[in-house]
């Protein structure tokens, strides 16, 4: 269940709403009384690999053998000719 909170307040303490939201509140948006838009929080994102899990995967030498020498060929020595920006 959503609470509504009127696009005024939203405006007026756009931090606090999104506070709320971040907290774990859905809340509904109205203008003049009438649903616009909701903000729910958004799902946690786990991982989809532990970090000790994928370096062992790495380290273990699972990837094709000629794949250094196809990234080397591939890919510049450095990155000099990338602009900074």
């Amino acid at each position: 269940m959503s609470t509504d909170v009127p696009a005024r307040e939203l405006r007026n303490d756009v931090s606090g709403v999104l506070r709320r939201v971040q907290a774990g509140e859905r809340l509904r948006v109205t203008v003049s009384g009438r649903p616009v838009a909701e903000l729910v929080p958004l799902p946690s994102r786990q991982p989809s690999m532990a970090w000790d899990h994928f370096v062992r995967h790495i380290s273990g030498g699972l990837a094709d053998a000629a794949l250094a020498d196809d990234l080397a060929a591939l890919l510049p020595d450095t990155t000099d000719d990338v602009p900074v920006r």
